[in-house]
């Protein structure tokens, strides 16, 4: 189970402070997918860095029994200096993988399919290379829940089948917690949803009734 409780985020602007949500309340059972819905600045990216660690909140906390990854395929956390192996041992070092850092690197190297550029520094791959490879070390890792936020398909044909089959592989065995703007692939992969609106959170256990309820308001909206 993951519990958000009482989580307020805000951000400092030249109109004064901005909340992205106050008081988020919210209880995300265990094996259980969830999708993120709401619309752009609603909190999502935001709600997401921070179940991954990667941001903090004002105030209130994630409750956890559960290993939850960083998001899925960000490859904006790579030390641009260091090569891609580098950034691949010092992930696995973070993780307390000491013991399979040569067994995982070698993994990673071969599912990217980057070559040579492996062993150079990160600030010189194209977005499409670096996007390669934080997938690969992604899927390198087990967690319980991973999260996924606009996850696109990158590489050639060979490359994005050999991702999406990764992908349903560890969906058999964990659940996402998910970002998209594509509905259907949010249908496809989660069962349930938290919709952000305002601030605040509202918890549906049917994905269908959730986006009902989005897509509704939406068109109110226009």
């Amino acid at each position: 189970m993951i519990e958000i409780r009482n989580l307020t985020k805000s951000y400092r602007t030249k109109n004064g402070r901005k909340y992205v949500f106050k008081d988020l309340n919210a209880t995300i059972p265990t094996l259980k997918s969830v999708a993120l819905i709401g619309r752009n600045g609603a909190g999502k990216s935001t709600l997401m860095r921070i179940l991954g660690g990667i941001d903090y909140p004002d105030s209130g906390e994630i409750i956890t029994d559960q290993s939850i990854s960083w998001p899925l395929a960000l490859a904006s956390g790579f030390q641009g200096s260091l090569t891609g192996r580098e950034n691949v041992k010092f992930v696995c070092r973070i993780y307390g993988d000491e013991a399979s850092i040569r067994e995982k690197a070698e993994w990673i190297k071969a599912f990217s399919g980057i070559g040579d550029y492996f062993e150079e520094p990160v600030k010189t791959y194209s977005s499409g290379m670096k996007s390669r490879l934080a997938f690969a070390l992604s899927m390198a890792f087990r967690f319980d829940v991973y999260l996924v936020d606009e996850i696109t398909a990158v590489g050639d044909q060979a490359f994005r089948k050999q991702s999406e089959q990764a992908f349903e592989e560890m969906r058999s065995r964990s659940s996402v917690i998910m970002v998209a703007h594509n509905m259907n692939v949010l249908k496809k992969h989660c069962d349930m949803a938290i919709l952000l609106a305002d601030g605040s959170a509202t918890v549906y256990d049917d994905i269908n009734e959730a986006i009902e309820i989005y897509q509704g308001g939406q068109r109110a909206a226009a």
